[in-house]
């Protein structure tokens, strides 16, 4: 990943500020992506937007180390001629100060051309200060 070259350009998590302008990378995601600023997702749904990014942008280490012991892989390839299409926050639910549910919908289209979308109810869980990817639900 290339931060730096790309840091102006749109988030790809699609958040926006106040007024609906696109935030770019740099104000958003990859802060939290960027290993050298080793800056922590405040919350569950900022978590969940940066690795969505972190997807878009290729970046599987990221993947990797915000992804609960628990239940990570020893291991994540990812899928290459993937073109990520957007990303939609449907719910955020904050179970206890350690807990949270964010269900979403990210669009795809594979190396054939061919559309996906995933729907998922992810569960997040903080231990230390910061947040981590623990499983979720295909709905």
């Amino acid at each position: 990943m290339n931060l730096p070259r790309a840091a102006d350009q749109a988030c790809p998590c699609g958040r926006a500020d106040g007024r609906g302008k696109p935030l770019t990378l740099a104000q958003c995601c990859g802060r939290f992506i960027t290993p050298d600023l080793d800056a922590a997702a405040p919350d569950a749904q900022s978590l969940m937007r940066s690795r969505y990014s972190a997807f878009v942008l290729g970046d599987a280490s990221y993947l990797l180390a915000t992804w609960h012991a628990s239940t990570r892989p020893a291991q994540l390839s990812l899928e290459s001629g993937v073109k990520w299409l957007g990303l939609e926050v449907r719910q955020i639910k904050v179970v206890d100060p350690e807990h949270a549910e964010v269900e979403f919908v990210a669009r795809q289209r594979d190396a054939s051309g061919r559309a996906h979308r995933l729907h998922e109810r992810s569960r997040f869980v903080r231990q230390q200060g910061r947040w981590f990817y623990v499983d979720g639900t295909i709905i």
